[in-house]
């Protein structure tokens, strides 16, 4: 993750130039709308909420460690950059009127192009709208010509503004959701009160049935499945180079990858492969250590001397805390 107090800055950035605020207005907040026209916990899910430790360090509303330094948005994920390619719509979290738009940014892993060619850009494709009364929403590192409003123009709430993309400051396909109100970030799942401690009362500002879709969810299971000819990158997994694996018979190995979001130091990784019979082929875990943001792991076999049973294969993987199983991916592979 990008750690640093950049995306205030972008964000602001991209809403100063698109209006002056005027002074404090005592009016009702939007009740917002899910900005992503997704699932959440099954085809998105929310990697980073806005930062609510005022220190050097971070963390989100729940007190979890779902942020970091000077994060002021909320990054609703895709699972991965296949589900970016097929398009997945950006809508307007409530009705407004477009102040600014930016489109024509390449989507590129920022690790691949280098951070200094877009830090005066760090928002990427962008469109941001005014509500009223100084309520103002931005809609970041959208896809390369997905934008579909113009400066001017009147939306309504779920209305389609583009797609989620890869542009800007970003290392994962997403939308970076901000919320300001006369100039200052406003946390949607706290609302307008300012946040001073663990378990105080809030008042979020999503709409009754976009607060229950977006139950805290602090790890999820991002993607998984099966490589057979080399050892699986997170890169490559993550744009689909193992989607259509099958096992042959001259297959070297077997290998059984995961790609899990919120893993927690101490957390148990265990990694299962069963044959066609439902026979262990493979069955092994491993303690993690320290908080991963993201974490991209496989484990598996080799092709034994006698050659692969008979399929299909089953892949499990989970992940537990505290004794509890917290994430479960399976994933099956057909014989050829």
């Amino acid at each position: 993750m990008i750690r640093a107090a950049i995306a205030t800055a972008l964000t602001a950035s991209l809403l100063m130039g698109a209006l002056g605020f005027a002074g404090p207005a005592a009016a009702e907040a939007p009740a917002f709308e899910l900005p992503v026209a997704c699932r959440i916990g099954e085809t998105c899910f929310v990697q980073n909420y806005v930062d609510e430790d005022s220190g050097p360090g971070w963390r989100d509303h729940a007190c979890g460690r779902l942020s970091y330094d000077g994060h002021d948005g909320t990054d609703f994920r895709l699972p991965d950059y296949t589900a970016m390619d097929k398009g997945v719509a950006v809508l307007a979290a409530a009705a407004g009127t477009v102040l600014r738009v930016r489109d024509g940014m390449e989507d590129v892993n920022v690790n691949v192009i280098g951070r200094d060619t877009v830090m005066k850009v760090g928002g990427g494709n962008a469109v941001i709208i005014d509500h009223g009364d100084g309520w103002q929403t931005a809609y970041l590192h959208m896809k390369r010509g997905s934008v579909a409003v113009t400066p001017g123009q009147r939306v309504e709430a779920g209305q389609r503004l583009g797609e989620v993309g890869l542009s800007g400051l970003t290392e994962f396909p997403h939308l970076h959701f901000g919320v300001r109100h006369n100039g200052a970030v406003v946390d949607p799942f706290v609302g307008q009160q300012p946040f001073t401690a663990c378990g105080q009362p809030m008042t979020p500002l999503w709409n009754a049935a976009t607060a229950k879709a977006l139950a805290y969810r602090p790890t999820a299971g991002l993607s998984a499945g099966f490589a057979t000819r080399r050892v699986p990158e997170a890169e490559p997994a993550r744009h689909g180079e193992f989607a259509a694996e099958v096992l042959t018979p001259d297959a070297p190995l077997l290998v059984l990858w995961s790609d899990i979001m919120g893993v927690r130091d101490g957390d148990t990784q265990r990694i299962r492969i069963l044959d066609g019979d439902g026979r262990t082929l493979f069955d092994n875990s491993k303690g993690i250590t320290g908080d991963k943001a993201v974490w991209f792991a496989y484990q598996g076999l080799k092709r034994p001397a006698s050659g692969w049973p008979k399929g299909p294969y089953k892949g499990i993987v989970t992940l537990a805390r505290d004794g509890k199983t917290v994430v479960t991916l399976e994933r099956q592979l057909d014989v050829r």
